[in-house]
């Protein structure tokens, strides 16, 4: 557990808010959270941006030592996630965002959130789509086999086609310069594979009754996670008793959560954790 985490959990226990626990995905830190606490926590509610195991305090750091994300899976950072989680006094919605948006599903099916938003969440085993776009999004990974093993950097190209793509050039450097940090390719190589192997940690129990509602969101310009995973993640969840969502927004790539529209996301799931929590 970080300071940061530490703080933010101790700050929400001693509220009487509910709280929000919000789980960044690959590239990421949970600093690409910011914007998004200080919006919940004006709406009444207790923001809590978890980190991954070893997550550096900030971009800088993370840089400068890519080698502290090599080798994390996503069954350790839902069990990383789960510990801290567990650390709440009161039961928390969650929200998250790409592999973050996976580890959501994970955790709600584990009965840990009173309300869930996966945006544009990272496939699971039985979500069967292929789509091109992701392919290439998962391209400088998935080329190497020994990328399994380590942390890889995108490249402003990279980062343009796969994160930032519906942003003007311009707010594209600026969004790289600011949030893009290395990642582990682990978790990559784990989605990739799902449908192949049944002991895969990229699976999600979406038939839990204490799962409890759950909204997906899909960036309409996505190339990372497209309509089709987004909507494949839909339909398996719809066997859940829980209510079960899906909105696409407009004119959006997987940038949507620190881009200069990140406020009609955030807005989004505010009005859906207000319905339920």
């Amino acid at each position: 557990m970080t300071t940061h985490d530490a703080q933010q959990i101790e700050a929400a226990n001693a509220s009487d808010r509910t709280p929000v626990v919000f789980v960044h995905g690959l590239w990421l830190l949970p600093s690409s959270w910011d914007r998004w606490a200080a919006h919940f926590e004006k709406a009444g509610y207790a923001p809590v941006s978890l980190s991954w195991p070893d997550d550096p305090e900030t971009v800088e750091e993370a840089n400068e030592h890519p080698e502290v994300f090599a080798g994390k899976t996503v069954g350790q950072v839902a069990d990383h996630l789960q510990q801290l989680i567990g650390s709440l006094t009161r039961k928390p919605a969650i929200i998250g965002h790409s592999f973050g948006g996976l580890l959501t599903q994970i955790l709600a099916g584990r009965g840990l959130s009173a309300a869930s938003v996966a945006i544009d969440p990272a496939p699971f085993r039985g979500v069967l789509p292929l789509p091109i776009s992701s392919l290439r999004a998962a391209a400088p990974v998935l080329t190497n086999p020994a990328n399994r093993n380590r942390a890889v950097p995108l490249t402003y190209d990279q980062f343009r086609y796969s994160f930032a793509n519906a942003v003007s050039e311009e707010e594209a450097k600026e969004l790289y310069e600011t949030f893009a940090v290395p990642a582990p390719g682990a978790p990559l190589f784990q989605a990739a594979t799902a449908n192949i192997n049944p002991w895969t940690e990229a699976k999600v129990d979406t038939e839990n009754p204490d799962r409890g509602p759950l909204l997906i969101v899909s960036g309409e310009k996505d190339h990372t996670v497209p309509w089709a995973l987004s909507h494949a993640s839909f339909k398996r969840q719809q066997h859940n008793p829980g209510v079960t969502e899906i909105v696409e927004i407009k004119d959006r790539g997987h940038a949507l959560t620190i881009d200069h529209g990140w406020q009609k996301v955030a807005d989004t799931a505010l009005s859906f954790v207000r319905r339920f929590v």
